[in-house]
């Protein structure tokens, strides 16, 4: 059986095409057309993975997004409209895992779609084990981190980003690598999505942000966890 995503758009012809488009590669696709049936939807329904369109009646995309991480780490791909660079950065801040800019072409969609699902099905199929950091720990199979007993929410993104990052302590990876690695294809887009992403991690899981003790900057290379 297919994924079950939810594709939401206002648009209708798109929505229809985006629909018959990825239903050709057997996933299985509900649709909304605006924030508030979509945050309905995700409430009371299980998906693999959200696509979701900022630019919708009733509650927008940004909003539905901050609303579903209170409660949901289901992947979130947004769509915005070209040049609306604050809304990606934003969406980003949000919780969103990725994001692709109207118009786009269907196969980068699926191509961004395929690596997301294999990312996160391939650390749900990691042996059960705990790694401990300092004052948290990271279940691999249920990929959690607690920190202290305090469970930590994190995106299916920022799970991923930490993982490598302690898996390969003491490794400087460039902002260009982790955005090749973690996301699972050829990037080209704006590299500030890892800073955003490291921000948010560092916020979640650092006792002071501003001044981080796990993951460090190496000014002019990029980003790495400290091994103690």
């Amino acid at each position: 059986m297919g994924s079950n995503i939810l594709v939401v758009d206002d648009e209708p012809i798109l929505l229809k095409g985006l629909k018959f488009s990825l239903e050709q590669d057997d996933y299985n696709v509900e649709t909304a057309t605006d924030g508030k049936e979509a945050y309905n939807k995700i409430l009371n329904n299980t998906y693999d993975l959200v696509v979701l369109d900022l630019m919708l009646p009733e509650i927008d995309g940004l909003e539905v997004c901050r609303m579903v991480r209170e409660s949901s780490m289901v992947p979130i791909i947004i769509l915005t409209a070209k040049g609306d660079d604050s809304s990606k950065l934003l969406g980003l801040e949000y919780g969103a895992d990725d994001y692709l800019t109207k118009p786009f072409n269907i196969l980068e969609l699926k191509a961004r779609i395929k690596a997301i699902l294999r990312r996160v099905r391939f650390n749900d199929k990691l042996a059960t084990s705990v790694i401990t950091v300092g004052d948290f720990s990271i279940n691999t199979l249920g990929r959690k981190v607690t920190i202290d007993g305090r469970d930590i929410n994190l995106t299916a993104k920022e799970f991923d980003l930490l993982m490598l990052l302690v898996m390969n302590r003491d490794k400087v990876y460039s902002r260009e690598e982790l955005l090749e690695t973690i996301w699972g294809y050829e990037y080209f887009g704006d590299v500030r999505t890892v800073d955003v992403h490291i921000r948010r991690l560092r916020e979640k899981i650092e006792k002071n942000s501003s001044q981080p003790e796990y993951i460090l900057t190496k000014w002019g290379v990029g980003y790495y966890f400290k091994n103690k």
